[in-house]
């Protein structure tokens, strides 16, 4: 079986999936919520003000959620898949025209890790905001690829903007209070190619324990696999259903910092699909490279004092190469000793 999920065997993958997505998915979906975000854009406040609480709570209580009625198209989606695929699919030497050991690189393919946490996959890394300044550097094979995930990564960050403005409106702040950030700022595209796993062999992580720089990531997959711990959960892993039609959010280490400690980013990790391959493409959401993030000072007082220094994305990226051999949380490097 090919490494990744051909565009055929995607389509029948995910509707072979679809039953046992909707059986599997009712026991996870009572941990995790599943929000309809329909009404973020409605012009009654009330009915917005409902969905803000929605997805208040869930940060607060899970550090993340899935989204349904989100304007994004299935063609968008399903074409974003495909063109994973059938990139992950191409001959070897084309693949690694992208390689490079530099993790700043505006586009990036690897199957080693270089970021102490990759254990069984292989990847494509791209910038995407704004598209026209970053899409010469993508790959133009497959000869659609371009056009579908520009598609897509313009959805994304769409998506992004609604959905960061919730999240700060429900800590108290005003809707627009990152709206400028997010339009100048970062979004970094990560497509994730995972082998198939042995059942024998049970459970293989293919990504391990980890949270996200940025706002927000906003994640598709192709199959179940992706697995989430909140900090009061005691380290016990919940499967996160792919859903059809949902997009899965959870939050990042600037959020973190931002909601000066209010809320927290989502450790996460992937385990191996023991029937088949499997893709998932992270959207990441962030302010731009050099942008120091800190605390909101409006959410700083004596009774909440300052719990984290500013950082960077390129502050992030100084960091990685240190912590290979032991993976520490990049927001636990922020912290502010309060002895």
């Amino acid at each position: 079986m090919p490494a990744a999920v051909s565009g055929s065997l995607l389509a029948k993958s995910m509707a072979r999936h679809h039953n046992h997505q909707q059986r599997g998915a009712a026991a996870a979906a009572a941990a995790l919520p599943v929000i309809n975000i329909g009404r973020l854009g409605d012009k009654d406040p009330a009915a917005r003000a409902l969905v803000v609480q929605d997805i208040a709570r869930a940060c607060r209580d899970r550090g993340c959620f899935q989204v349904v009625n989100h304007g994004v198209s299935k063609s968008a989606m399903d074409g974003a898949l495909e063109a994973a695929s059938e990139f992950f699919d191409l001959p070897a030497e084309h693949k690694a025209a992208f390689a490079c050991d530099d993790i700043r690189s505006p586009v990036r393919y690897d199957t080693s890790s270089r970021d102490g946490i990759s254990k069984a996959r292989s990847f494509l890394k791209h910038y995407a905001n704004p598209l026209h300044h970053w899409v010469d550097d993508w790959p133009t094979q497959p000869a659609t690829y371009r056009k579908k995930m520009g598609t897509y990564a313009v959805e994304m960050q769409r998506l992004s903007v609604q959905l960061i403005g919730a999240i700060v409106q429900g800590l108290g702040l005003d809707p627009m209070y990152l709206q400028e950030k997010l339009g100048a700022g970062l979004q970094f595209i990560a497509l994730n190619n995972y082998p198939q796993g042995s059942s024998r062999a049970g459970d293989t992580v293919g990504l391990a324990p980890h949270s996200d720089i940025g706002f927000i990531t906003i994640l598709l997959q192709s199959s179940p696999g992706l697995e989430v711990t909140h900090h009061d959960d005691g380290g016990v892993w919940t499967p996160v259903p792919a859903i059809p039609g949902a997009l899965h959010v959870h939050l990042g280490d600037h959020l973190e910092v931002l909601s000066n400690g209010r809320l927290r980013s989502l450790l996460h990790r992937a385990i191996l699909n023991t029937d088949e391959a499997r893709i998932s493409i992270a959207s990441i959401h962030g302010a731009a490279m050099d942008e120091k993030v800190g605390c909101a000072e409006e959410l700083v007082d004596e009774q909440h004092p300052r719990m984290y220094r500013e950082s960077s994305f390129h502050d992030f990226l100084d960091f990685l190469p240190t912590n290979v051999k032991a993976y520490r949380r990049f927001v636990d490097t922020l912290k502010i000793d309060s002895a």
